[in-house]
């Protein structure tokens, strides 16, 4: 089975962008518009999401790196930037520390896998979430309060949620990324051995992970904590996140 990327542009450097928990390549909907007049864009579904659906095993990030990384392969694209939100921000580092030959940059937004606090009763009601009406709920409690949650992100949501098994799939890898409430964490000492460049946004009202967590980062990391932002960057603050991963892209 083959891994889904959404592919725009042809010119440029090559960008992947990798979705959250329970997202898609839709979480980049605004992003991309932007991104795509100047990088080629590649946005996956990752393993167990939407058109990734179903897929032989999510329960381990390293399934979603070794897949990403073996269809750019496929592709032929050796070397690329990468950014990542949430989970799949956590998917971009652990990307980062198996092939760092072939990661240009690293462009993070409120990344998981930073610290072991997460929201866990949050992620199992949006793992378990089908109806608009219960879509909506769990997005409004991830975003910034300042920001209307889109009525087709909601509809796209939907839409692929109520596929055969998607939902099951979803509650499955919510369980086995919130063991105990907790989070696994990547070790700070193997964050500093990172040598390409690596930008952080963060919003300071998130409500999934924490922004305290982006304390005690290494020296290199960019961090950019974003005042009123929720934990959904890349559609509340679509321009800013385009603008961070073409800076770091050039």
């Amino acid at each position: 089975m083959r891994l889904f990327a959404l592919e725009v542009g042809s010119s440029g450097p090559p960008v992947v962008l990798l979705h959250g928990f329970g997202g898609s390549h839709a979480t980049w909907d605004a992003v991309i518009p932007l991104l795509s007049k100047h990088c080629r864009i590649l946005a996956y579904d990752l393993p167990g999401h939407r058109n990734s659906h179903p897929w032989p095993e999510t329960g381990k990030p390293k399934v979603a790196v070794d897949a990403v990384l073996a269809d750019l392969t496929r592709r032929g694209i050796e070397q690329f930037h990468v950014a990542g939100h949430s989970m799949g921000g956590a998917v971009a580092v652990l990307m980062a520390l198996e092939a760092p030959q072939r990661i240009a940059s690293l462009s993070l937004f409120a990344p998981g896998g930073f610290g072991p606090q997460i929201n866990a009763r949050l992620l199992g009601r949006s793992a378990a979430a089908v109806s608009p009406g219960d879509l909506r709920a769990t997005l409004e409690a991830m975003t910034g309060w300042d920001t209307q949650v889109d009525d087709d992100a909601v509809a796209d949501l939907a839409a692929w949620r109520s596929a055969d098994g998607q939902a099951d799939a979803l509650v499955a890898l919510s369980r086995s990324i919130t063991r105990d409430g907790r989070q696994g964490a990547i070790p700070r000492e193997r964050m500093a051995g990172l040598r390409m460049p690596v930008a952080v946004g963060w919003g300071t009202i998130d409500n999934v992970l924490p922004v305290a967590q982006t304390a005690a980062l290494p020296p290199q990391f960019a961090l950019h904590l974003l005042e009123g932002v929720g934990h959904m960057l890349p559609q509340e603050v679509p321009d800013f996140v385009s603008e961070l991963i073409a800076r770091n892209a050039r």
